[in-house]
């Protein structure tokens, strides 16, 4: 697997009169982790669904290789994983994934569906409807179908939440051996604990803007995040 370099230049998104992101400018060769940081409303969900072409910035730049983030073709190579699931409720575990399958264009989709059921561990709900699904067990659902087309860049809001202890552990392998495998990941936390583990790097926003990059073994790490979260306490943004 290859993986995608990142490039954000002076990024800024407002809805309305509301500015959600501000300045934000980085690189992010292929195959390396990014984990963004910061206290909610900070503008770590905003950024996600940028790079994932989802949404298109109100100033600046972000491209993938070169094209725009929200190329079709930049699109294609991403696995995204938001705060919504993206699942169909009516349909079953598996029927999610063949679905998947087909929109990605993949070869043999029924085998694909089956052995991202097998790499994730879901076979025994394979059968179950995703509305009688419990929160973490449709989380599991959708990092499957998030990762099902092999994407170049993965692009992870919160992917913990909901996860019990053994299915935490099953994702943290799994995001290990992406980095392994060469592809490039961003994974927005608002946590620095699991960092150093999960990323390379790390960016902490604060109200839209950027305040802290290194690496995320960095000992300033928790100490930017720290301050932004007592400024989001002091004058909180939403």
């Amino acid at each position: 697997m290859s993986g995608a370099a990142l490039t954000a230049r002076g990024v800024g998104k407002r809805f309305g009169r509301a500015v959600a992101l501000r300045d934000v400018d980085f690189e992010l060769p292929a195959g390396r982790a990014l984990a963004v940081l910061g206290p909610n409303g900070a503008g770590k969900s905003t950024l996600l669904r940028l790079l994932a072409g989802l949404a298109r910035p109100s100033s600046g730049s972000l491209h993938v290789d070169g094209r725009a983030a929200a190329h079709r073709t930049s699109r294609g190579r991403v696995g995204y994983l938001g705060h919504a699931t993206l699942l169909s409720p009516q349909l079953t575990v598996r029927e999610n994934l063949l679905y998947a399958a087909r929109l990605y264009g993949l070869r043999a989709p029924r085998e694909r569906a089956d052995r991202q059921l097998a790499a994730e561990g879901l076979e025994a709900l394979a059968g179950r409807r995703v509305a009688a699904l419990s929160r973490g067990q449709a989380q599991r659902v959708a990092i499957a179908r998030a990762l099902i087309h092999g994407p170049e860049l993965v692009l992870l809001d919160e992917p913990f939440t909901g996860l019990d202890a053994g299915a935490s552990a099953r994702l943290a392998a799994r995001l290990a051996a992406l980095r392994s495998s060469g592809c490039t990941c961003v994974l927005v936390t608002h946590a620095a604990g699991p960092v150093r583990e999960l990323a390379d790097d790390a960016l902490v926003l604060d109200a839209g803007r950027p305040v802290w990059r290194g690496a995320a073994g960095d000992g300033g790490l928790e100490e930017a995040l720290l301050r932004a979260l007592g400024d989001a306490e002091r004058d909180p943004i939403g």
